[in-house]
């Protein structure tokens, strides 16, 4: 491996390894989002349905929306993942293909092709 392939590598990569199988939800920062920061939107939906007067055609529209914004930010960050894994770490994220760097990254190819 060339000098400018490793120091690319050390920079873009810095040697983490992946969480091997635990990727996603059983982290603790999921409990910690789930459980403490969004209990106030808990507490929001949950006085759209029980409070008074109740409106459950406005409730499910204001559910409605939550439910698109969420997908909408999910879905989003995770195709700018895999572009970024693509991109930048020669493969798909941890969940979807193997871990670790990859030299077949166009970004190495690039580096070989006119700096070597």
């Amino acid at each position: 491996m060339s000098l400018t392939l490793s120091a690319a590598e050390a920079v873009m990569y810095h040697g983490y390894s992946g969480t091997e199988g635990v990727t996603g939800f059983p982290n603790i920062g999921t409990y910690l989002i789930f459980g403490v920061v969004l209990v106030p939107i808990y507490i929001m939906v949950i006085s759209w349905f029980t409070g008074k007067p109740g409106d459950t055609k406005t409730s499910m529209l204001g559910v409605s929306y939550l439910v698109g914004i969420t997908a909408q930010m999910w879905i989003g960050m995770f195709i700018l993942t895999v572009i970024i894994g693509l991109i930048f770490f020669g493969g798909l994220p941890e969940p979807l293909g193997s871990a670790g760097p990859s030299n077949d990254s166009p970004i190495f190819t690039v580096l070989n092709t006119y700096f070597l």
